[in-house]
C-alpha cells in the first residue's frame, strides 16, 4: 500500500490562470480525494446593490466575469425587466441573442486553447486563440469592447448593428469554418490528443444529475439540459437541439463544445436573416416595484441563475447570481477521484472554471 500525501494544488498554478485551490490526497500517483477551497478573490459585487441604482448596476454585474460579461448583463436586465413588466423590442432581443452566441464561440475557443495547453500541445493552443481574435474583433466593431461590452441595458440594448455589419459578421464567421474544422479535427482525431482525453475524467449520467452539473459538463454525460430551450431571447424562433454526448469523459466534453461552436455560428446566421427592423430599447423610468423575479440563462459554461428583489426604490433590495462553475465544482471533484496526478490540470479545466464567477 502506497503512502498518502496531501498536495496543495493552487491557488496559483502555471496551467490555471485563476486562483482555484484544491487539496489533493494522493496515494502513489493516484488522486484519492480532492478538497476544494474558494474565497481567495471574493469581491462583494452583490453588496454593491445598496450603492448603485438599478440602471447602473448592470455595469457591476457584467464585471462578474470577463468571458461571460454579456450574458451576466443580459440575465440581470431580464430580472429587472420582469419586475417592472417592461416589454423589450424584438430587434433588441435578436441583437442580444446574436451577441450571446458570439460570446459562446469566443468562450469555447478560449477553452479549447486552454485545454490544449493543459496537456502540453502549445501550437494547438496558439491556433485556437489566433482564431478567437477574429471573434473579439467582431465584438470590438459592434460594441466597442473586447472584454466588457456594456451594450445591454434595462429595456433593450445601447447600440444597433446595421445590416451591412451584420452581413459582414456572418461572412467572417462562415469564413472561419474551414480553418475551424481543420483545427477541431485535431482534437477529434489526433491520436496523442485522444490518448489524453478518451476515458479520462468519467462522469456518469446519474452522477451528473445527482450532483446538479450544468452546461457541457452535464450534456457530455447524456443530460439533455439547455436553458435556451426555455425560450430566452429569440431561441424559440431559431430552432435548435442541444448538443449531447453520452460517454461522459473529457473527450465527450470536448466534442460538445466543438459542436456548439458550429451550432452558434449557424444560430447567428439564422438570427441575422430573421432580424426585424425597429427600436432597440424602450424608455425606462421610475422605481423598481416591490417583488421578486428570477431568470435562468444558458451561459457558455452552463445554466446561470439570476435573482432580483425590488424595494419600490431606485435601489434593489437584493441581487443574487448563481454561476455555472459554482454548480459544476462538485462534479469536478467527482471526476478527480481516482484520476492520475498528471491529469489533474486537465480535469480542472474540463468544467471551464471561472473562479471570478464563483467568488462574486
Amino acid at each position: 500500500m502506497g503512502k498518502r500525501t496531501i498536495i496543495p494544488f493552487g491557488p496559483q498554478h502555471p496551467v490555471l490562470p485563476e486562483p482555484v485551490h484544491i487539496d489533493l490526497v494522493i496515494e502513489d500517483e493516484t488522486v484519492i480525494e480532492a478538497i476544494p477551497s474558494i474565497g481567495f478573490i471574493h469581491r462583494g459585487l452583490e453588496k454593491l446593490v445598496e450603492k448603485k441604482e438599478y440602471t447602473e448596476l448592470v455595469y457591476v454585474i457584467e464585471r462578474i466575469c470577463g468571458i461571460c460579461s454579456f450574458g451576466h448583463g443580459w440575465g440581470y436586465c431580464h430580472t429587472v425587466e420582469g419586475l417592472m413588466e417592461i416589454e423589450v423590442p424584438e430587434r433588441a432581443e435578436f441583437l442580444r441573442t446574436i451577441w450571446h452566441e458570439l460570446s459562446r464561440v469566443h468562450s469555447h475557443m478560449l477553452w479549447l486553447g486552454l485545454l490544449a495547453d493543459g496537456f502540453g500541445f502549445e501550437s494547438l493552443f496558439m491556433h485556437c486563440w489566433r482564431l478567437r481574435e477574429k471573434v473579439l474583433d467582431l465584438f470590438e466593431k459592434t460594441t466597442g469592447g473586447r472584454v466588457i461590452f456594456s451594450v445591454c441595458k434595462v429595456g433593450g440594448v445601447r447600440k444597433d448593428i446595421d445590416a451591412e455589419t451584420l452581413k459582414e459578421m456572418v461572412i467572417v464567421l462562415k469564413g472561419m469554418e474551414k480553418e475551424l474544422k481543420e483545427l477541431t479535427d485535431t482534437f477529434i482525431n489526433d491520436y496523442s490528443v485522444k490518448n489524453r482525453l478518451v476515458g479520462v475524467g468519467y462522469l456518469s449520467k446519474e452522477d451528473a444529475m445527482e450532483l446538479c452539473a450544468v452546461g457541457p459538463m452535464a450534456r457530455a454525460s447524456g443530460v439533455v439540459q439547455d436553458m435556451r430551450l426555455t425560450g430566452n431571447g429569440v431561441y424559440d424562433k431559431l430552432g435548435f437541439e442541444p448538443c449531447v454526448e453520452t460517454a461522459g469523459d473529457c473527450y465527450a466534453r470536448t466534442l460538445v463544445r466543438i459542436r456548439e461552436i458550429f451550432q452558434s455560428i449557424e444560430l447567428i446566421e439564422k438570427a441575422v436573416d430573421m432580424i426585424p427592423e425597429g427600436e432597440i430599447s424602450v424608455a425606462v423610468k421610475g422605481n423598481v416595484p416591490k417583488g421578486e423575479f428570477i431568470a435562468r440563462l444558458e451561459q457558455p459554461r452552463g445554466e446561470a441563475y439570476y435573482y432580483s428583489k425590488g424595494a419600490d426604490s431606485k435601489f434593489l433590495e437584493r441581487i443574487r447570481v448563481r454561476t455555472p462553475t459554482n454548480m459544476n465544482i462538485p462534479a469536478m471533484v467527482k471526476t478527480l477521484q481516482g484520476c492520475d496526478l498528471a491529469d489533474v490540470p486537465m480535469l480542472v479545466l474540463t468544467i471551464d472554471p471561472c473562479i471570478s464567477c464563483t467568488e462574486r
